[in-house]
């Protein structure tokens, strides 16, 4: 009987300190892209949250969802076997102003919370300056 607890004993405390699976290990720091200042006519707003599946099981993505309809995220429905690589694109629409929003990402990986994982993008996009080029330069060398 002892021998049968402690054998039961140690399968608990297998699975709740080894936790095998799939884990999802993105390369941007916090999970967030900052776009800095960009000008709204220069820039697609398209960039790419690269991760890697670290664990031990293949890793499914199951589902991203934006905070609003000016961010569109996309990716692979094909498993990331473990060591594989794998990347969510995000397209901004590039609306005038500061950038804040996030992307939440449906997973399997057993590293975060039910599988859930916020991604943020931030930055601040800026029309592009129109130069007049009739206009008159008091600074010129042929005014003086």
């Amino acid at each position: 009987m002892k021998k049968s607890i402690l054998i039961i004993m140690v399968l608990f405390a297998g699975f709740a300190f080894g936790q095998g699976g799939p884990k999802i290990e993105f390369k941007a720091k916090d999970n967030t892209i900052d776009y800095g200042t960009v000008n709204k006519d220069d820039d697609s707003g398209m960039r790419s949250f690269e991760f890697t599946n670290t664990g031990d099981a293949p890793l499914i993505i199951i589902d991203a969802k934006s905070t609003c309809g000016c961010t569109v995220p996309s990716y692979s429905k094909d498993p990331i076997a473990p060591g594989g690589k794998g990347k969510i694109d995000v397209k901004y629409n590039m609306n005038l102003g500061p950038i804040r929003k996030t992307i939440t990402i449906e997973t399997n990986a057993v590293n975060y919370d039910e599988g859930r994982v916020a991604l943020k993008i931030t930055g601040d996009v800026v029309a592009k300056p129109v130069v007049n080029l009739l206009e008159k330069k008091s600074t010129s060398p042929m005014m003086n």
